[in-house]
């Protein structure tokens, strides 16, 4: 396969899996600023999608405050912003129309009609009390591409780079998560008790990766705790878009490309030795060395993984 088509597809992945992430910490801003809260700040909720997005230092540049109406338009419809929706869907269509011979027609279908049904859309007309619809159709969307990839593409080279452009793209984003809130899941706060602000915290936390609900099945006898969301987060690899399990992904996905080349390059090996640590490690030597800095070097691990991948296989 050409470096130039191998990276269409995993970067047509990521931007579309990149879409969904944003949407959702939009969705879970937008559902707890509406919450009563004593001793938050009305706009923390806006700050945490910034800060969780990789958008707070653009949207600084653009804005001189944060307000709900600034932060939905930039991280939705901003033409500017490399990490908006809106960027996000068009580029996943480029990507895929720059190969539209090697995928299916279905998982084309899905990708140019969310193109063109977002671009349709007036800003102007997603109100904040149309917006949690409008996101999570943006949401419904994305889970449609994931299920055409799945269901139609066939197991060759195509479908190993697009699932490492999905996982790569969804283990940053995890990480993002937890780092931009890490002290509040620091044991301590387990000794200061599950008071109302830790609790709202650690639920927007879970509600951002789409884990409320299957929290309470992984711990169902236990109360919301900050040690067990980040390991639940983290190390469970039964959880979908927790690190161990998304470098599990990555790491099947790369030794299957190596089989299918015959080959073993510097980035399947770099996806095997970040899924064995995350395998051979636990929540107490994390809080040991730091769990600022574990996550930290996790985000800097995954983004050498996507550079060297990029290397081995002559992206253009």
């Amino acid at each position: 396969m050409l470096g130039r088509t191998a990276s269409s597809l995993f970067w047509m992945a990521r931007y579309h899996e990149r879409a969904m992430n944003i949407a959702k910490l939009l969705e879970v801003a937008y559902r707890n600023a509406i919450v009563a809260h004593g001793g938050q700040d009305s706009m923390d909720d806006w700050r945490f999608a910034l800060l969780s997005s990789g958008c707070a230092a653009g949207y600084e540049a653009k804005a001189e405050e944060i307000s709900p109406k600034g932060v939905i338009s930039y991280m939705v419809f901003d033409k500017d912003n490399p990490f908006s929706v809106r960027v996000c869907l068009e580029a996943a269509r480029n990507n895929a129309r720059s190969v539209r011979t090697s995928i299916t027609s279905e998982l084309w279908e899905a990708i140019n009609t969310t193109w063109i049904e977002f671009s349709d859309t007036n800003p102007q007309s997603i109100t904040r009390d149309r917006l949690p619809e409008f996101l999570s159709w943006i949401s419904q969307r994305s889970h449609l591409f994931r299920g055409a990839l799945l269901n139609t593409i066939l197991r060759d080279d195509g479908y190993f780079f697009s699932q490492l452009g999905n996982f790569v793209e969804r283990a940053g984003n995890t990480a993002r998560v937890l780092n931009t809130q890490y002290w509040v899941l620091l044991p301590d706060n387990d000794v200061i008790g599950d008071g109302s602000m830790e609790r709202y915290q650690w639920t927007g936390i879970l509600r951002a990766l789409s884990g409320h609900r299957s929290y309470r099945f992984a711990y169902p006898n236990a109360k919301l705790s900050a040690q067990n969301i980040a390991e639940f987060l983290i190390l469970r690899r039964e959880m979908p878009r927790s690190l161990a399990h998304c470098y599990e992904w990555i790491s099947g996905s790369a030794n299957d490309l190596g089989l299918y080349y015959g080959e073993s390059l510097p980035s399947l090996k770099m996806a095997d030795k970040i899924s064995s640590e995350l395998s051979d490690t636990d929540m107490s030597d994390i809080y040991h060395n730091g769990l600022h800095d574990f996550l930290s070097d996790f985000i800097v691990q995954n983004n050498n993984f996507a550079s060297q991948l990029s290397q081995d296989y002559n992206f253009a």
